[in-house]
């Protein structure tokens, strides 16, 4: 769902890690335990320091933004995964929508 792995290399400018849990948690208005348990269930993947440390990015501050407005419709976190999941996926054929009618004919 998520970009991972600051440690892994570069990500794109909105998936740079720049925020500690504590403040992706005060940015966000969710507490620290449930971004913990986001990223267990596979909700999203925040960038590890080489120490471990998570840190979040813009991309991850927006998912979890998107996580609480689906739990506040009534979803659950199984609902929310699937929603999740096929936004992304929309989102992927809409950029093949786009790479396919900018080719040549």
């Amino acid at each position: 769902m998520a970009a991972s792995g600051a440690v892994r290399g570069a990500r794109p400018s909105g998936s740079r890690a720049l925020y500690a849990i504590s403040v992706a948690s005060e940015l966000t208005g969710t507490g620290q335990q449930n971004i913990r348990m986001y990223e267990t269930k596979g909700l999203l993947t925040p960038s590890r320091t080489a120490g471990g440390t998570r840190q979040y990015s813009d991309d991850d501050i927006a998912v979890l933004q998107r996580i609480g407005e689906l739990l506040d419709e009534g979803l659950n976190l199984a609902g929310v995964a699937k929603v999740l999941e096929l936004e992304a996926a929309n989102v992927e054929l809409h950029q093949a929508l786009k790479r396919a009618r900018s080719r040549p004919r």
